[in-house]
């Protein structure tokens, strides 16, 4: 027994006495995506799947998801992150412009050296515009 100026607690029964929750959604563990849901994740944005259509599939899925469309869209972040490799969005324009074999004409400020213009050209497009 605990007692103040104007309370006492009396504790009968130590254990929990409530029913657990069936209404799990926002509670950290239950929201979490599994690692097959991590990896359909990354599959359908390589499809280029908006992350609503991500988290409408889950749902079909399984009724009872708790998954938000804030933590589909963390996730999300996460992959981009992971594919930039700690570059910056104009430097990854770049990188894949050049993996795709494209030519890439670009021009910077004379006194700021900013980027001012970007060209992004095919190569079937420079040999069209060759001839």
């Amino acid at each position: 027994m605990a007692t103040s100026e104007n309370w006492q607690l009396f504790v009968h029964n130590g254990r929990y006495n409530h029913k657990i929750a069936v209404y799990s959604h926002g509670h950290a563990q239950s929201a979490r995506l599994t690692e097959e849901q991590l990896q359909q994740t990354e599959q359908f944005r390589k499809s280029h799947a908006p992350p609503r259509n991500i988290l409408r599939f889950f749902q079909e899925q399984d009724v009872g998801c708790a998954v938000s469309s804030q933590k589909i869209y963390n996730v999300v972040a996460k992959i981009k992150r992971n594919r930039m490799q700690g570059r910056n969005t104009i430097a990854e324009v770049l990188c894949l412009s050049a993996e795709r074999g494209n030519t890439v004409f670009y021009r910077n400020g004379e006194e700021t050296n900013v980027l001012n213009d970007i060209v992004v050209a095919h190569p079937t497009l420079i040999a069209m515009i060759r001839t």
